[in-house]
């Protein structure tokens, strides 16, 4: 069964284009990861960046979770957040599309 993940980044104040940099940078090896469909940033109305993550399996996003493309990801949004990124992982209902 997919998974479906949001996390949320927090800029800190006056990096949010540094930000957004620093993850387009990352996201080219998370598409390559197995497992991956889709790994995309959205700016949000309340100054926070928004990841949207869809996986195919609970096994490929924990493989996702300890790969190197994490490690740069985190890595690389260091310096540039606030505060910790909040992460939500969620199961689809069979409702909607």
């Amino acid at each position: 069964m997919t998974v479906v993940v949001t996390a949320v980044f927090h800029p800190a104040e006056g990096r949010t284009a540094e930000l957004v940099d620093a993850l387009r940078a990352t996201i080219p090896a998370v598409h390559e990861e197995r497992g991956c469909r889709l790994y995309a940033i959205h700016d949000a109305d309340d100054g926070t960046i928004t990841m949207i993550e869809k996986w195919d399996s609970r096994d490929d996003l924990a493989a996702h979770a300890g790969s190197a493309a994490v490690k740069a990801l985190q890595d690389a949004v260091g310096g540039l957040v606030a505060r910790p990124t909040t992460v939500t992982t969620m199961t689809p209902l069979p409702a909607g599309t």
